[in-house]
């Protein structure tokens, strides 16, 4: 019998269970994808906590991305068995194998292995649709990118620099920094060394940033309003260090506009977002301009470890599940 993470109370990670679980059927216009990886994300944690804005009936199964194996289809045009896939889900992928629509599936780029695969589309998408959709990021810009040790964080500072974008890398640690310089940042900033802002300004000669990719949140969004330049673009992923507050009278002075980023529901209310967008991200892949740094692979029995990796802020990149 397959087997998959199972959440039956909401909680920390340690109350997750792996179990074996039926089959499920296939019905017509379906594909089954015999799953090899899957990676973890922020909200995933959240969602097993009940602290995420999407919450699915208990029991369900976690995981928003996989990338695996096509084994069986039922009357579905593009993909057949054998076919190497990423797998787009809202939850469901910490299992050993899934059942999804042709819609949620894209091939696996050639140059990835499946853990590659299944640490692409959250980050990169994210980022993607953060920099190019909402910010609109312009060559020669200045992008300032919080977290950028992390997952979504180290695909900013890819796109940016893809984009011809200035990247000002900010990270708590040497080794996160280290990362985000080999994947193009132009300068690095150690959170606790110097004030972030105060760094922004002397990098930027006192003009400040044109957009600020922002997935912690708390202080950091506060303070990064101090350091932005005039028209800029506040991107908010995410709040991992908590919820920030918006000074709307330095938002009002800089002339700036603060953006909330949902690249799934963008896609979602706006179909066509997504041919492009994974398009792009598929050709930059096979070119070897990005991809996923993933510092951490554990087996799917140990997804609680996994969780704490990214919860205690040890993972540089991306944390992956594996299953074969």
């Amino acid at each position: 019998m397959p087997r998959a993470v199972i959440c039956r109370e909401l909680g920390p990670p340690e109350r997750l269970r792996l179990e074996d679980v039926p089959r499920g059927p296939l019905a017509p216009g379906q594909v089954r994808v015999a799953l090899h990886a899957a990676g973890l994300n922020f909200p995933d944690i959240l969602m097993t906590a009940g602290d995420y804005q999407l919450k699915p009936p208990l029991p369900f199964t976690p995981g928003m991305e996989a990338a695996g194996e096509v084994i069986e289809v039922a009357g579905v045009d593009g993909f057949h068995p054998g076919d190497r896939v990423i797998v787009k889900a809202r939850f469901g992928c910490f299992a050993d194998e899934i059942v999804v629509t042709p819609g949620q599936l894209m091939p696996l780029p050639l140059t990835f292995d499946y853990a590659q695969g299944a640490a692409f589309l959250a980050a990169h998408g994210t980022a993607w649709h953060a920099l190019r959709d909402r910010a609109q990021i312009e060559p020669g810009e200045v992008l300032l990118v919080h977290g950028a040790g992390g997952g979504v964080g180290l695909a900013a500072v890819e796109l940016g620099k893809v984009f011809g974008a200035t990247v000002i890398a900010c990270a708590s640690s040497e080794e996160k920094l280290e990362m985000a310089r080999q994947r193009g940042a132009d300068h690095a900033v150690l959170y606790g060394r110097e004030p972030f802002k105060d760094a922004v300004k002397r990098i930027t000669d006192g003009r400040g940033a044109d957009v600020v990719f922002d997935p912690v949140g708390g202080q950091i969004f506060e303070d990064s309003m101090r350091c932005i330049a005039w028209g800029a673009r506040m991107l908010v992923i995410g709040f991992t260090g908590g919820i920030g507050l918006a000074k709307t009278n330095l938002v009002l002075i800089k002339g700036a506009s603060v953006l909330g980023v949902r690249a799934g529901e963008a896609v979602r209310r706006n179909p066509s977002l997504a041919a492009a967008r994974l398009a792009n991200l598929t050709q930059l892949a096979e070119e070897r301009r990005i991809s996923p740094n993933i510092s951490h692979r554990l087996p799917l029995e140990d997804c609680a470890k996994a969780m704490r990796l990214l919860m205690d802020r040890r993972a540089i990149g991306r944390v992956v599940l594996t299953m074969r």
